[in-house]
């Protein structure tokens, strides 16, 4: 049990629309990633399946439900924030059993439902711990295990990981991603980290301004981006964007015929879109584009070599760690033609 359906969900703040007629289907056991620059409303979102906003227009429905009108507590649901909002004067156990507590439920109940989700979680030799006692990664995993032991029909998950450091931040990745695996739950998740978005999801709902911008699994979103945001937005390095030019259905670039398509363009301005990894050194023959070295990042098995064109665009080139590039030197850049995107 865990779907969602949203049907022309609004969120109004006065006058300020922050939501603006979301429709979005997420089956049930699916892991899904609301991802998108700061105030593009996804927390906002997530908040309205909890029932933690109110929805100003549209309908929410859980399991065929309708749902909109009801509180939290009668959603079935489980929010993790990232401020693990654990109590200081309690120890694990009872952090994680209080939400059952509070229900009613024995305390034979709590101690079975607690010791079962601690090991699934590693969290059995820190039980009597205190939240001063822990990691940043141990408190966060017992904040998630307060909502497991609930055991809801899905879990919302608001940026868990913001608060800790990068090394952490992959360790919790793969917890979470392991976890939803075991559980096979319906998982909401947050996050303005693309990286997160493209490592952990099922399918990926990208926002901007309040608006859903394309949703589909990872690869997907990388390989076909429907529109300029989500094709800089999804992948990291990002798309390199390049000024171009159709002049009687040739692509020119710096007043060079570069490339060569299939797809029929309006005479005008156009954007092409090209991956750092979709890009290789040549000869001048060869070429698309020329330009001299201005930056290059070692990063051992990857050379991020930065390079401004002839034509005063800057491309990102991913090439292999074993190449050496000096900063001024020329080169002459080819793009895998079927890679190319193109944005009107």
């Amino acid at each position: 049990m865990g779907s969602v359906r949203l049907k022309a969900v609004e969120k109004w703040f006065g006058d300020v629309q922050v939501i603006k007629g979301i429709d979005l289907e997420i089956e049930d056991g699916e892991f899904v990633v609301f991802v998108g620059p700061s105030g593009c409303g996804k927390s906002t979102l997530l908040r309205m399946i909890s029932g933690l906003e109110e929805t100003s227009r549209g309908r929410i429905h859980l399991d065929g439900l309708d749902v909109t009108d009801r509180m939290p507590s009668e959603r079935e649901l489980s929010m993790v924030f990232q401020s693990y909002a654990l109590y200081p004067h309690m120890n694990v156990q009872d952090n994680m059993g209080f939400g059952l507590k509070t229900a009613g439920a024995s305390k034979a109940e709590i101690a079975d439902k607690v010791g079962k989700v601690a090991e699934i979680l590693e969290l059995t030799s820190m039980l009597e711990r205190r939240p001063k006692d822990l990691s940043g990664g141990q408190r966060q995993r017992v904040a998630i295990g307060r909502a497991i032991v609930r055991e809801p029909k899905g879990f919302l998950f608001d940026e868990p990981l913001s608060n800790l450091d990068a090394a952490l931040r992959v360790q919790m990745r793969f917890e979470i991603s392991k976890l939803h695996k075991k559980l096979k739950t319906t998982m909401i998740y947050v996050t303005h980290d693309q990286v997160e978005a493209m490592t952990l999801a099922d399918k990926i709902v990208v926002l901007k301004d309040g608006k859903i911008m394309q949703v589909g699994t990872p690869r997907e979103l990388y390989e076909n981006p429907a529109n300029l945001f989500v094709a800089q937005f999804i992948g990291s390095p990002k798309m390199n964007i390049i000024d171009a030019t159709v002049i009687k259905g040739k692509i020119k670039l710096g007043g060079k015929i570069a490339i060569s398509s299939s797809e029929k363009f309006q005479s005008g301005e156009l954007k092409l879109g090209v991956r750092p990894e979709d890009i290789t050194f040549t000869k001048l023959a060869m070429a698309n584009i020329s330009g001299e070295v201005e930056l290059v990042e070692y990063l051992g098995s990857d050379n991020f070599v930065y390079v401004r064109t002839n034509a005063g665009d800057q491309v990102l080139v991913r090439s292999n760690g074993c190449d050496n590039f000096e900063v001024g030197q020329p080169v002459h850049l080819k793009f895998d033609t079927d890679q190319i995107h193109f944005f009107e």
